[in-house]
């Protein structure tokens, strides 16, 4: 018979609420309490406190405090990721970030899901399914991310934005819900030059 924990890495339906994952969440609220509350100037302290309680990192990352997660187990960052104020990854699933990945203040990835059933939701069964962001994308802030949401290369998520659909690689999306605005073109590079000059 599978643990509640299998249930939840294999994206089956499971409760959260039982001793095991109960204890590895706030096994990982005891970490984030003390890295959230190093001074300022304690950036290397901090870097060694947390880089532990990730599954995968590669090459730099940097996360400005406060930072909040559920197990941190889950979270895959690549190199060169920046998040900045306030970045809260509810990692039930996995959480894959790719390489120069920026993400804005105020940043919400939720890969949990509840049931719509009033009876199923009573019962404490909860659902996860896995959040990607691939390389080179902007968050901008206050932006959520729902479950099952991949958001593909290259792309830009607008401020205020609520993502609960697959965004392709090289756009700009907006809005609640989240959809394209438009294609990035060789325009925009050109444009960022001429303020660089």
């Amino acid at each position: 018979m599978k643990s509640e924990k299998e249930k939840m890495l294999s994206g089956e339906p499971y409760k959260a609420f039982g001793k095991e994952l109960f204890l590895e969440r706030q096994k990982a609220k005891e970490i984030l309490f003390e890295f959230n509350n190093l001074p300022p100037s304690k950036i290397k302290e901090r870097h060694q406190l947390i880089k532990p309680l990730f599954g995968k990192t590669k090459g730099t990352f940097y996360l400005e405090p406060p930072f909040r997660c559920d197990y941190g187990y889950n979270i895959e960052f690549g190199k060169n990721f920046y998040a900045n104020y306030n970045f809260t990854v509810l990692d039930s699933g996995k959480v894959k970030i790719g390489d120069h990945v920026l993400i804005g203040p105020n940043v919400s990835l939720i890969t949990v899901n509840h049931p719509i059933d009033k009876d199923f939701r009573a019962k404490g069964f909860e659902i996860s399914k896995e959040i990607i962001i691939e390389k080179n994308v902007w968050i901008g802030a206050n932006v959520t991310i729902n479950p099952g949401v991949k958001i593909s290369e290259n792309s830009i998520i607008g401020s205020g934005s609520v993502v609960t659909k697959n965004i392709p690689e090289n756009v700009i999306a907006v809005g609640n819900p989240c959809k394209i605005l438009r294609n990035i073109t060789e325009k925009d590079k050109m444009n960022f030059e001429e303020l660089l000059k």
